[in-house]
């Protein structure tokens, strides 16, 4: 259909918008059977780049995976759905697909990707028009916003100067008008994925403060500029998806839940493919570095709403259990080096206490009891001859390497799941990490590297 993009009212520039979000460059894959997994190239990509996101796949990976191992049109799952980058291509090739993702704004922001062929581009662009003419009029005059910032949301420094958040405000207000719900969504979409641009923090790549990574912060932005260039990216990508969908109807179910309760959702052996990449053991926290979106967007209320994510999150996270005395393995796995490797980094640096070895060595355990977890639950829903493949990066702790690739393969074959291969389509990874880190870590050897793997598992 590809309706034509209108011409819009200029809105007045306030000041030069913020650097843009910048992902580590990926290199070469080498001899690997896969496309480099790496999320960067989805920045210009339709759909995939409406909203940023610190770890996922490319899409080239996701539908070389799909047109390799699905030559039917089957039932596709990603129990890490992330952004949706799995779901999204799966609908394009007319897959069924189902997404688990534990975390309520990234969620959202797949149910809105897969819903957005439904969405009218005549109206969505009338909403536009509208929005850009009730901004202009109430950002020029003495109009006091009704909305008002989420009153839990706590920061060290103001996440928005005076001036950025009444015109986020503003924003809010129009949005609160918006009758239609799909379209409702779409200016949360734009707002969720721009707001910590104008904001006085920034991804680096966890979330700080700006000031601390060298850059000033943002006294004054044109937010609605940045909030219609988001739209009409949006609007453009809508009537292509419209376009190259090849069904009238898409059948694709958002779970916002934690993969490990896939009982309640799904019967056993009923899916063909699994396109996944659990969460990396490097201590990434994906619920914290979502703060301002789950509060700005409602999903929570205060630091009560945030706790069910962690302890319900895959592999914890170190700050969740550095406190505990030991964290073992819940299962044994033969003729594996897992628990000596465990133990040695448990005597590393002691006397750090919390910060020492016993801490990172309860987190690597509670990562691999939720490996063993995950294996189990892969065996269970995957049909007879139905693959996974599972992305996953390697680890180093304390300047211990944690080859978490083998680890899982050896606990996949373990619970009678065929490992096929593993195959490394990235031999050097660069991106957030806590192998260097002189507060927490030891340093890591030089002939230590971190990888990114793919492991494809089969069930016989």
């Amino acid at each position: 259909m590809n309706l034509p993009i209108k011409h819009f009212k200029q809105l007045p520039l306030f000041e030069a918008e913020a650097e843009p979000l910048v992902a580590s460059q990926p290199t070469d894959n080498g001899r690997s059977s896969f496309s480099d997994p790496a999320f960067a190239t989805n920045k210009t990509l339709p759909v995939h780049r409406w909203v940023p996101w610190i770890a996922g796949f490319s899409r080239e990976f996701v539908r070389g995976a799909l047109k390799q191992y699905l030559n039917h049109q089957g039932i596709v799952l990603d129990p890490f759905a992330g952004v949706g980058t799995t779901l999204v291509e799966a609908i394009l090739l007319g897959h069924q697909v189902v997404g688990f993702e534990i975390n309520p704004y990234a969620a959202f922001a797949c149910q809105v990707k897969v819903n957005a062929y439904q969405s009218s581009i005549e109206s969505l662009h009338d909403e536009i028009e509208r929005f850009q003419s009730f901004y202009i009029e109430k950002v020029s005059s003495d109009y006091v916003p009704n909305s008002a910032p989420p009153k839990e949301f706590k920061t060290r420094a103001r996440f928005y100067s005076p001036q950025v958040l009444r015109k986020v405000l503003i924003l809010h207000d129009f949005v609160d008008s918006i009758k239609d719900n799909q379209l409702q969504n779409l200016f949360r979409i734009a707002f969720s994925s721009t707001m910590v641009r104008y904001s006085n923090y920034s991804y680096e790549p966890s979330l700080g403060r700006r000031v601390s990574a060298g850059k000033e912060e943002i006294h004054d932005f044109s937010v609605g500029r940045a909030i219609v260039e988001k739209l009409l990216e949006i609007a453009q990508d809508i009537s292509w998806l419209q376009d190259h969908l090849p069904a009238k109807e898409v059948n694709a179910k958002i779970i916002n839940d934690s993969f490990f309760r896939y009982q309640n959702y799904l019967v056993s052996e009923s899916i063909d493919l699994i396109i996944t990449s659990p969460p990396y053991l490097n201590n990434y926290h994906y619920n914290r570095n979502t703060r301002p979106q789950l509060y700005w967007l409602g999903y929570a209320q205060g630091p009560q709403d945030l706790k069910p994510l962690e302890n319900d999150n895959f592999g914890k996270y170190w700050q969740t259990v550095r406190e505990q005395e030991s964290l073992s393995l819940t299962f044994s796995l033969p003729h594996s080096d897992i628990e000596e490797r465990l133990e040695a980094l448990r005597e590393i640096n002691a006397q750090r206490g919390i910060y020492g070895g016993n801490g990172w060595a309860n987190y690597a355990a509670s990562y691999f009891n939720d490996c063993y977890g995950f294996a189990i639950g892969v065996k269970h829903i995957l049909k007879p001859g139905g693959t996974a493949l599972v992305v996953i990066g390697n680890s180093i702790l304390q300047g211990i390497m944690m080859p978490t690739d083998k680890y899982l393969g050896q606990i996949a074959e373990h619970i009678g799941l065929e490992l096929v291969k593993i195959d490394i389509p990235r031999a050097t990874r660069i991106g957030n990490s806590i192998i260097q880190s002189n507060v927490r870590v030891a340093k890591a050897k030089d002939s230590h590297r971190l990888y990114e793997a793919v492991l494809e598992l089969r069930k016989r």
